[in-house]
């Protein structure tokens, strides 16, 4: 598990840039704003909030969160 809190929070900016945040994409899932914020930090792992947070700022998963899919794909950093 990869912890990368300056990552958190460039996410946190891009996402107002956007006019969003962890607690619209939170409530929007049905969840904990504190369960977005885990996974955005890195401390645990939802493709499902992973997808939700690439949606909003309109990209993939795998650009936001290179090292969690590389290792799926069998590829280390």
């Amino acid at each position: 598990m990869s912890v990368d809190l300056q990552r958190h929070q460039l996410l946190k900016l891009r996402l107002r840039s956007k006019g969003s945040s962890f607690a619209q994409i939170a409530k929007s899932l049905s969840v904990l704003q504190s369960s977005v914020t885990v996974v955005s930090q890195g401390y645990r792992r939802s493709h499902r909030i992973q997808e939700a947070i690439a949606t909003e700022l309109q990209t993939t998963p795998a650009d936001i969160f290179p090292e969690r899919y590389a290792e799926r794909e069998g590829i280390s950093h």
